[in-house]
């Protein structure tokens, strides 16, 4: 079956240089033809000033300083293309592999890490014959265990297109969970209806799904809505965030969004610091003031609220943990750690002098 990028709201009433103006953002035309834009009206609803202001505007509204392409920027910063064995398959870690049958996303986030990938430009989803290869590697690879359905976002599917997917994922023995990772539920809710969802669960393995949410402005009412029908539908909810300068570097809005979050039943799982995709160093920070944010919610925000702090490493040598204050070894079995109320703090026991 041929996959087919369908429109996952009805078509804008106004032209993007429209909004984009009337938001403070930048509509030349050499930007809106470098990087794709798409604003739903759920996304719109939950904008409350221009571009310079607004936590949600600053995620979606184009500026020029996308055209500003940095040294150390890559056009593929994570390395997908290194790990990639058949179309659309990622295999970058043993025991799981991204699946990526779409390119084309219900809205298009200005820090996004596959911009150069997604979009109307890269609409052409995986044809028949690339489809059953990327599902036929996954079938020879007993290694697999988890699959995780990306892009693009994988919930532009139809109903019809999730089934065939789904069933054919639920045919392979050795797959033991399937998992999303989508912007659909936070920036497209309608688009989430029973139909969907029960092409989604017509599979008796483990569904997790990772939404992408970066601000608790983003949770209307209807978002609300959509995450709860999820929640009963006993589809497993994860949260991803990326840590944007401008946007949420704020360790109480963290808090509050995750507090938020958890609320509705949704696990704060990763929280990314922003990849070196081209034209996004308006939204970076340092790693060392991201550490420190999150320094801020360790001890103060209950553990069910905390996300991992991940960094990309860049080129495709994965994810890795930048917690603060770990233990630091000082030797003959003495570590220092420093509590959340950044007293530091002397641990050794008689394991760790037998191990000196």
């Amino acid at each position: 079956m041929r996959l087919k990028s369908k429109p996952t709201s009805p078509p804008e009433k106004q032209k993007p240089e429209e909004y984009i103006d009337r938001l403070g953002g930048d509509s030349h035309p050499a930007l809106l033809k470098k990087y794709a834009v798409r604003i739903t009206d759920t996304v719109k609803d939950t904008i409350k000033s221009d571009v310079h202001a607004d936590p949600v505007a600053k995620q979606y509204v184009p500026q020029m300083q996308e055209l500003t392409i940095l040294p150390e920027e890559m056009r593929d910063p994570i390395g997908d293309d290194t790990h990639t064995p058949v179309k659309g398959i990622v295999h970058r870690y043993p025991d799981r592999v991204l699946f990526k049958p779409v390119n084309v996303c219900a809205v298009y986030c200005r820090y996004c890490f596959r911009r150069e990938h997604v979009g109307p430009a890269h609409a052409a989803p995986l044809n028949e014959a690339e489809l059953n290869a990327a599902l036929d590697y996954v079938e020879n690879h007993k290694d697999i265990f988890e699959v995780i359905l990306t892009g693009g976002d994988p919930l532009v599917l139809s109903p019809k297109q999730m089934t065939t997917v789904m069933q054919r994922l639920d045919n392979i023995e050795h797959v033991k969970i399937i998992r999303f990772h989508t912007r659909v539920p936070i920036a497209d809710p309608a688009r989430v209806n029973a139909e969907l969802i029960n092409a989604i669960n017509i599979t008796d393995k483990a569904v997790y799904m990772a939404l992408h949410i970066n601000h608790a402005q983003e949770l209307n009412d209807d978002v609300r809505a959509c995450l709860k029908q999820l929640h009963k539908a006993g589809i497993n909810l994860l949260s991803q965030s990326v840590l944007l300068k401008g946007v949420n570097d704020d360790a109480d809005i963290l808090a509050s969004l995750y507090r938020e979050l958890l609320g509705l039943n949704v696990k704060p799982y990763y929280l990314h610091h922003p990849d070196l995709a081209p034209g996004t160093s308006h939204f970076r920070l340092s790693l060392k003031r991201g550490q420190e944010i999150v320094a801020k919610l360790r001890g103060h925000l209950s553990g069910l609220c905390q996300p991992t702090y991940m960094v990309d490493i860049p080129g495709g040598f994965g994810k890795v943990p930048c917690t603060p204050n770990t233990p630091s070894y000082k030797g003959d079995g003495e570590y220092e750690i420093t509590d959340f109320n950044g007293q530091t703090h002397t641990y050794t026991s008689k394991a760790d002098q037998e191990d000196a």
